[in-house]
This record gives C-alpha cells, sequence and structure tokens, in this order.
C-alpha cells in the first residue's frame, strides 16, 4: 500500500462502559444504570480521531481472537490499516470504564493481549514508511524500546510518545521509566497530563517544563483538564485555553487532543498556538459526546467551532 502518514502501535480493546449510580468507595457499591461496549484503547483512538481529519493511518496491535472481528471491521469502517493487526489465542485486552452521575470516572485494564504485543522487522519496516510514528505508555515496554531504538537508528523519522498514565499503573504491562528515560532524548512530541508527570518527574508543571527543556525534548505538551495545556516549542512555553463545553465524558478527551496536535503540529504547518487552539477544540467537541470516539470532529467541525469560539 502507499505510504502512510501514520502509524499507532499499542492498545487496541473492547471498552465495557458502566454508567452507575456512584462511584463505590472501598466496601461500598453502586447500581450500574446503563452498559455499553465500543472499540476503544489509546492507539486505535488516536488512529481513529487521525483518520477522521483524512490521514492515511495505520495501527500496530495484538487482540485475541475473541474479539477480532469486532476490532478489525470497526478500525476498517474508518478506513484505517489493520494489515499489522496481530491475533493471539489469550484473553483480548479490555477496559472498564466506571462513569459517575457528575462526569467522574474510574477506568480498570485486563486481559493480555496487549501486553503480549511485540514488534519484529516486519513491523519496523512498517513503521518506518510512514511520516510519523505514535505510541504511549500502555503499550509494553519491549514494543516502546524497539521503537525508540528504530528512532535512534534513523529507521524512524519522527516519533510521538504519550505518558498516557501514572507510572503505578504501568509496573509490568507498560512502558518501564527506564525506556522513558532513554525516549527522551529521541522523542519528537512528547505528551503528559498531569497526574503522570507529577508521578515520572515529580513536580508539577514548573518542573516538568524545566526537565523538558533540560534533555533537550524540541516539542511538548503538558495536558491539565479543564485548564487546558503547555506546549513547549524549543525552550518558549505556550499557555492554550481549554474551551468550555457542556462535558458529557471525558474519556478519551486526551487521545483526541493528541491526534489533534499530530495532524497540526507535525503533519501540517500550524504554529505552536493555532495547533494548540486547534487539539483543544477537538479535544472539547468529543467531550460533548458519550464514548472516547463518541464525537470524532472532522477539520471543518473544527475549524467552525474555533472561529465561533
Amino acid at each position: 500500500m502507499s505510504s502512510l502518514d501514520v502509524v499507532t502501535v499499542g492498545s487496541a480493546v473492547i471498552d465495557h462502559i458502566y454508567s452507575l449510580s456512584n462511584l463505590p468507595k472501598p466496601d461500598g457499591g453502586a447500581f450500574a444504570r446503563e452498559h455499553t461496549t465500543d472499540v476503544g484503547g489509546v492507539a486505535a483512538n488516536v488512529a481513529s480521531g487521525l483518520a477522521e481529519f483524512g490521514n492515511k493511518t495505520g495501527v500496530i496491535s495484538r487482540i485475541g481472537r475473541d474479539v477480532a472481528a469486532e476490532i478489525e471491521t470497526d478500525l476498517q469502517a474508518r478506513d484505517i490499516d489493520c494489515t499489522r493487526i496481530q491475533i493471539g489465542s489469550e484473553e483480548s485486552s479490555y477496559t472498564l470504564i466506571l462513569r459517575g452521575p457528575d462526569g467522574e470516572r474510574m477506568i480498570v485494564a485486563g486481559g493480555q493481549s496487549v501486553p503480549n504485543l511485540r514488534l519484529d522487522e516486519r513491523d519496523i519496516e512498517y513503521a518506518s514508511d510512514a511520516s510519523v510514528v505514535f505510541t504511549s505508555a500502555y503499550a509494553p515496554d519491549e514494543a516502546v524500546l524497539r521503537l525508540v531504538t528504530a528512532r535512534e537508528r534513523g529507521e524512524i523519522s519522527t516519533l510521538v510518545f504519550d505518558l498516557a498514565g501514572p507510572l503505578s499503573e504501568l509496573e509490568g504491562r507498560g512502558t518501564a521509566p527506564e525506556t522513558i528515560d532513554r525516549l527522551l532524548s529521541v522523542v519528537d512530541l512528547f505528551v503528559v497530563g498531569e497526574v503522570a508527570a507529577r508521578s515520572y518527574f515529580g513536580g508539577g508543571p514548573d518542573e516538568v517544563i524545566a526537565t523538558l527543556t533540560q534533555r533537550g525534548v524540541s516539542r511538548a505538551a503538558l495536558t491539565q483538564g479543564s485548564d487546558g495545556a503547555l506546549l513547549l516549542e524549543g525552550d518558549t512555553v505556550h499557555e492554550i485555553p481549554a474551551f468550555d463545553v457542556d462535558v458529557n465524558d471525558t474519556t478519551g478527551a486526551g487521545d483526541t487532543f493528541t491526534a489533534g496536535l499530530i495532524h497540526t503540529w507535525l503533519l501540517g504547518d500550524y504554529s505552536t498556538r493555532d495547533a494548540g487552539r486547534f487539539a483543544a477544540a477537538t479535544a472539547a467537541l468529543n467531550c460533548t459526546a458519550m464514548g472516547a470516539r463518541g464525537y470524532l470532529p472532522s477539520k471543518s467541525d473544527v475549524r467552525e467551532f474555533v472561529e465561533t469560539h
């Protein structure tokens, strides 16, 4: 096939979404008012957002045979290439998303297919043909380390990494701190949320920006939810405010923000501030619908939203 714009590497899973009467405390309970399922996972979500913007996108992941048809059918319907998705006999990875009445949520991951993901030479060749390669800390350490090595060798031209969760969530199934240390010297865009940032960097926004600048990270995004985001380019920090919308669900907002940044900041020629506003608008629109991919806006949707806000 022709060269891809972006290859995403990591999780493609089934999300089990429960709308609860309340988020239970330890030894407490709750009533499930609604239960739905959808395809999710960081790699699948970012790929879906990018495909909606018109980018040629492929996914490298590992899924269980029990849900292979469901996941591949969904992604292929979004014009995402699935030729490098591995199918295993183990239980497919999944997430339980518990949503409270006020939009707060808890996420629990399970299954072994994504932790079993390994990359071979054909995967690296496939990724190296793309303009951008994206992965996250929820991808297994062996896979991320292989991508870091490929970037060090120049086999991959542009690498994006999302430190998608705190280190305590990653132990034994995600990227190891030592690999993240090594990655910072070659990553082209580093994305991190507040909780994950404090876990890895040990401090607030000032400490995060100082460390990234010291390590020579050329571009980075520190997302802060309703407080917006900080974008680092070289030694300059840009404050990007969040858009005010009626929030139905924040699940997947970070993934759509990342998709917006890749589309504008890496694949496009947007200025840092305009790229940030585009990404913030993408995330805001996604939050107005239920589910991680409940509303993946088109380029025209985002542009119209930015122009009117």
